[in-house]
């Protein structure tokens, strides 16, 4: 074995600390959304549709009243977006 190998532990310590808090938040966000995955499969049906209408509402909205929607979504917004308030239409007043 030559002199100057580097042993595996020699290796893992010349990783940069921001690659194990990005692997650590990785698996903690894979856990976590396992854990949510199987708290929504137990839920009501007609709560889950309730909450899911109601974050697509609000979703929406904000893209209405900001106009930051992404692109394939601009078409649609472009139709909703007179009917109801918008920021570039509040800096008139």
């Amino acid at each position: 074995m030559p002199p100057l190998a580097l042993t595996t532990l020699e290796k893992l310590e010349r990783v940069p600390v921001e690659f194990w808090l990005k692997m650590v938040m990785i698996v903690a966000i894979f856990a976590f959304s396992i854990v949510l995955i199987r708290g929504i499969s137990q839920v009501n049906k007609v709560v889950l549709t309730i909450l899911v209408f109601l974050i697509i509402t609000g979703l929406g909205f904000h893209w209405v009243y900001e106009r930051n929607e992404p692109k394939f979504m601009t078409p649609a917004v472009e139709a909703i977006a007179p009917f109801f308030p918008s920021k570039s239409m509040n800096k008139r007043w």
